[in-house]
């Protein structure tokens, strides 16, 4: 891709920010030739999301030659992907289970979910916080909440596959998808498995929730209900292991606003969005026009993709005061769109703001001599 934007390069992955600089400094709308359009300012990317004239087309994102593998095939019957009605009718029988109460009850669970894994690494002295952490704490989250027995959950646990690789504009290898597919294909077996199970032994949980919707004529089929479990797992659990791992690298990075935060701790909440704006746990998302129109004065026609760079305007110094390239865990008013917006904002968006809170608070209290061992080498994922 032209202008800069490589995102297979590991150079730019492993600092985005400055191509991004470059590219507000000369359009806020940049069109790449036999590409998409990238929108790089707060404004642009926030007015994209918030167009209902914009969509996903029923995933005409996803690659037509790769329909029939069983990862895509679950990819687009995700809501994710999907426009309105089909989008409403499934994001309405999920969001049940998201409500701010249903949230907030959540809070003492992962407080000694937390706690536990930090217990685990403790005697060792060190931890990949990655690997022993931060992807540990949603996949326990998530399994909760759809009423996984605690015997069944090892394999989640273990799942590195990167199905969300799918969605990301670096091409997937025949390999990652090979693995992805057999991800997906486990992950059918076992929820057929407990739909059946749940079908016997209705439980206070999602799938028990989802199964119902299904039965009262919701139109709810079971792939439908497996495709959108699987995306509970791959959404809320890349978001919120991103958002730890990249929040702890930022406040190491900036160790006056590491001994801040120690200090204030009632400064957590700020701080998750603050680290959420300095480096997003998603870096962009795309749109497709659904009609022809215009944005920030450019005709996009119908079909055409725009891709929302949210890790630029999360940086845009149009819409913070201050310097938006350094951390202030008490940056007053921040306006992350980390987890988008309009109709596709990020159902679990509440649950990771909560699980990234505790989850520092917890680290910074528990671990007070916590360091990175080695500050510059740092290995980003190819997506």
């Amino acid at each position: 891709m032209s202008g800069g934007f490589d995102f297979a390069d590991p150079a730019f992955r492993r600092d985005p920010y400055a191509a991004y600089r470059r590219l507000r400094s000369v359009a806020a709308v940049l069109r790449v030739p036999g590409g998409p359009v990238l929108l790089s300012t707060h404004a642009g990317c926030t007015a994209l999301l918030r167009d209902p004239r914009f969509g996903h087309g029923e995933g005409d994102d996803l690659d037509p030659a790769l329909e029939d593998e069983p990862a895509v095939a679950a990819l687009r019957r995700m809501m994710l992907v999907r426009d309105p009605p089909e989008h409403t009718r499934l994001r309405g029988l999920v969001s049940k289970a998201f409500t701010g109460r249903r949230m907030e009850a959540l809070r003492p669970r992962i407080e000694a979910v937390v706690d536990a894994l930090i217990d685990d690494v403790i005697d060792a002295g060190g931890m990949d916080v990655m690997r022993d952490f931060a992807r540990k704490l949603p996949v326990i989250v998530i399994c909760d909440m759809l009423g996984i027995p605690e015997a069944d959950r090892a394999p989640f646990l273990s799942d590195t596959t990167l199905r969300g690789r799918l969605l990301d504009p670096v091409p997937i290898t025949r390999a990652e998808l090979d693995q992805a597919n057999a991800a997906q294909l486990a992950t059918q077996a076992y929820f057929t498995g407990l739909f059946a199970y749940r079908r016997a032994n209705p439980g206070d949980d999602l799938t028990t929730a989802l199964l119902a919707a299904r039965e009262a004529d919701d139109a709810l089929s079971d792939e439908e209900a497996l495709a959108n479990i699987g995306l509970l797992f791959v959404a809320g659990h890349e978001t919120t292991a991103n958002l730890i791992g990249n929040g702890l690298l930022a406040l190491h990075r900036h160790p006056d606003q590491l001994a801040r935060l120690r200090a204030d701790p009632s400064l957590m909440a700020n701080a998750v969005e603050e680290l959420l704006r300095y480096d997003s746990p998603v870096q962009l998302t795309g749109r497709r026009a659904l009609a022809d129109h215009e944005i920030l004065g450019h005709t996009v026609r119908r079909g055409e993709q725009v891709i929302a760079l949210l890790g630029a305007a999360n940086r845009d110094p149009a819409a913070y005061a201050g310097d938006p390239e350094t951390v202030d865990v008490a940056r007053p008013g921040v306006r992350a769109i980390s987890f988008g917006g309009g109709i596709h904002h990020c159902l679990g968006a509440q649950l990771a703001r909560i699980e990234g809170e505790i989850a520092f608070r917890r680290l910074l209290a528990r671990l007070p001599d916590l360091r990175l061992t080695a500050p510059e080498e740092v290995e980003w994922k190819p997506t």
